[in-house]
């Protein structure tokens, strides 16, 4: 193998074998475990491309049950690892029900290593390869955004209209309830526009004092008022050739509406105290909980000011409107809060699942997160339970419109919940929904997903 920094896998009870394979592979960094435990444990660390597993392990070394469990562990945990089992057992109904399991190859003990090298080598060029393949599939999609989770069709949507408008420079509006992401969108919205080399700086204009806030926004000079005891930059300079983010710009004083609108029309600032006009290029984002348009005919929002925020208002919909959404951002959650707490948690009982999907989550996916978090630090068992999520049990309601309508909708969650429960392994989700694996591949064609 010609990358030293290929890591592999090797599971397997007998010591003076792992120590001979160990020396065969030493030209990558080879991970031993001796049973199922310990092996999901290094998946879990050091997600390895390739694991070489013994189909006899503790406590059934003679036959296959332990190995092939580990093999769905593995695979549970890191759907992407290629598995290559290996037995001195002859039967060859175990090597068929290695490779349905999911299993990339079947190798027969004694072990050669040229040839077990040769078959490594391959299911590495397969892992790079699926890799690129998956890394250029996320970039045609052409839809999806640094940082967000969706398989939402309206999400998916409005991502695409966050990247046109990126590129276009032009003030954006994202209007949306408290925690459903509206400053992940500010960022990629900044991250994918010609200022993204410059700075990114945001400001909730609900969180300070109406006296503080004009100072936060454009500074002020030493000696301005009591207290200001040096010049300070505001969040306005400090944005200059970058994005500024105001945030619940609903609630900006009408005070300084009129100063915001100001510097909208000419593009320069003046310190509180200070006389010196100071240039300022920035990129304008804002954000809001509350309808703007309705706010100006009750004049509690500048109409002129409106116009000038929202030459692009983007409306992000509740988790409670795309339960679809909800599962599949519980397990992105799951994923990396078992990661930060070092707990082997790695799915969710199916009543959980069903809770999540059926909740209103009122506080959209900033309590999703919450919870999963909190489920995370208090499970007793290897799964999360409804329990764990401070959930109440709910059955999925009946969506409604016509049958089609219905049948593509209990297709996609039904198809949803399979990919998480099967983290992905198709030959898993193909069980899951009792189909074969093209009809999996149809029906995420037909639904936009991607493993």
């Amino acid at each position: 193998m010609s990358e030293p920094t290929h890591k592999l896998l090797v599971v397997e009870d007998d010591d003076g074998l792992r120590r001979q394979l160990r020396w065969a592979f030493d030209n990558c960094e080879v991970v031993l475990a001796g049973d199922r435990a310990s092996a999901a444990a290094a998946v879990a660390e050091h997600r390895p491309p390739v694991a070489l597993v013994d189909l006899g392990l503790p406590p059934d070394p003679d036959g296959p049950t332990e190995g092939l469990a580990t093999l769905q562990e593995i695979l549970s945990i890191a759907p992407e690892t290629k598995v290559v089992m290996m037995s001195g057992q002859t039967e060859r109904e175990y090597a068929v029900q290695a490779v349905a399991l999911g299993a990339y190859d079947f190798y027969q003990k004694p072990i050669e290593i040229d040839v077990v090298n040769l078959t490594i080598q391959r299911a590495y060029n397969l892992h790079a390869l699926e890799s690129e393949n998956r890394r250029l599939a996320r970039s045609k999609t052409g839809a999806v955004l640094p940082g967000v989770t969706t398989t939402n069709a309206e999400m998916l949507r409005i991502c695409g209209e966050v990247k046109r408008f990126a590129s276009a420079n032009v003030a954006v509006v994202l209007i949306g309830e408290s925690g459903t992401g509206k400053e992940l969108l500010a960022r990629a919205t900044h991250e994918l526009s010609e200022k993204a080399k410059g700075p990114y700086v945001a400001i909730n204009c609900a969180a300070i004092p109406e006296h503080l806030l004009e100072s936060e926004l454009f500074g002020h000079e030493k000696g301005a008022f009591t207290g200001a005891v040096k010049t300070t930059v505001g969040k306005v300079e400090l944005a200059n050739g970058g994005t500024l983010f105001l945030d619940e710009i609903g609630d900006l004083p009408m005070s300084l509406q009129a100063k915001l609108l100001r510097f909208l029309q000419e593009r320069v600032i003046e310190r509180i105290g200070g006389h010196r006009q100071i240039p300022v290029d920035i990129r304008l984002v804002s954000a809001t909980n509350k309808d703007l348009l309705k706010l100006t005919e009750t004049n509690e929002f500048r109409e002129d000011l409106y116009y000038r925020l929202s030459e692009a208002v983007i409306k992000i919909p509740p988790l409670r409107e795309r339960p679809d959404d909800a599962v599949v951002i519980a397990h992105q959650l799951l994923n990396s809060f078992a990661e930060e707490q070092g707990r082997s948690i790695t799915a969710f009982t199916a009543d959980a699942l069903a809770s999540i999907s059926s909740y209103e989550w009122p506080g959209n996916v900033r309590e999703l997160q919450n919870r999963v978090k909190r489920a995370v630090a208090a499970a007793a068992g290897s799964k999360i339970t409804v329990t764990d999520l401070d959930l109440p049990s709910y059955e999925q309601p009946a969506p409604s419109g016509t049958l089609r309508e219905y049948r593509e909708q209990a297709e996609r969650t039904a198809l949803t919940r399979a990919m998480v429960e099967a983290q992905g392994n198709i030959s898993k989700v193909a069980k899951l929904l009792d189909v074969s694996r093209p009809t999996v591949y149809d029906l995420m064609r037909q639904h936009n997903m991607k493993v």
